[in-house]
């Protein structure tokens, strides 16, 4: 599950470019989103890796290795092969749509579609491509950019009249007013996005935070494309906490029987705790989010 919501974090990912085009800033453009969250993502990633590799040092039943019988039947070329028939293409479509971006070659628009063809291509020599595969592809594509765009349009509904009614002013009088230490102000929006996430959608608390919360970064002078990857690596707990986490009940959908949600909500504990950690390291060490896109598109 943890695993799972790197998805929303790792490029090419959807809440990037729903970011981006919600702030319409030169600093939180989609490249620098991009680039910036990948030593993020990086970072979550070998988090996970060593709480694992600990626990499982600790007990090993805890993830058992695959039997000597199962290891027996593959070869060492054989088990080579499958590796690289299963890794090279995905990473290659991944390099094609990043890396046109990050090169600066192509929009995040361009992009997208380049990774679509490079999806039917894929699937052209799997064998997987027919009309089916095209239509049902086509739908779910559908889908899911009108659900974004009908939580684009509630959401500027409610920011546009929350902010016209000189909502966003007095949240930032309050924050900013009150003579508390800066950081003690991203403490506090940092844990309003947290909260929210256990009850909301992460594109639904994107569009009633950013409006007003970004204006307050601004004033408190953070940088906006490090406020922007704290505030996207906040996110992600909403996949893992209860009592709405999507990821829980995926999971719940796939368990083998006899998981409860109680074993599932236990079992996420760390993961999430392990993200406030990871959120923290990026907090102290600003450099790992500012660093690569100062490389790829300047200061």
């Amino acid at each position: 599950c943890a695993a799972g919501t790197l998805g929303i974090l790792i490029p090419p990912s959807i809440m990037m470019v729903v970011y981006g085009g919600l702030t319409g800033m030169k600093e939180t453009s989609v490249g620098n989103l991009f680039a910036g969250s990948i030593f993020p993502g990086l970072l979550l990633a070998s988090l996970y890796f060593l709480y694992i590799l600990v626990r499982c040092t600790i007990n090993p039943q805890l993830g058992p290795p695959i039997s000597k019988e199962e290891a027996s039947k593959w070869s060492a070329l054989q088990k080579f092969v499958l590796t690289m028939k299963s890794l090279i293409p995905p990473m290659a479509l991944i390099l094609a749509v990043m890396g046109t971006i990050l090169a600066g070659v192509a929009t995040p628009t361009e992009a997208a579609a380049l990774g679509a063809l490079g999806a039917l291509i894929l699937a052209m020599f799997n064998r997987k491509l027919n009309w089916t595969v095209l239509k049902e592809s086509a739908f779910a594509t559908m889908k899911t950019t009108s659900m974004v765009m009908m939580l684009f349009i509630g959401g500027k509904f409610f920011s546009t009249v929350f902010l016209s009614m000189g909502g966003g002013d007095v949240v930032a009088d309050v924050l900013v007013g009150s003579g508390l230490n800066r950081w003690l102000v991203l403490l506090i929006m940092m844990g309003i996005v947290f909260l929210m996430g256990m009850f909301i959608d992460w594109a639904a608390i994107l569009l009633v935070t950013v409006p007003i919360f970004m204006p307050i970064a601004m004033e408190l002078d953070f940088n906006p494309l490090w406020f922007s990857i704290l505030l996207c690596v906040n996110l992600q707990t909403s996949f893992l906490t209860p009592p709405f986490g999507y990821a829980l009940f995926y999971f719940k959908g796939v368990a083998p029987e006899g998981y409860t949600m109680g074993h599932i909500y236990r079992g996420i504990i760390p993961f999430v705790l392990l993200q406030i950690l990871g959120l923290v390291i990026l907090a102290v060490i600003p450099g790992l989010v500012t660093w690569l896109p100062s490389v790829f598109f300047g200061s």
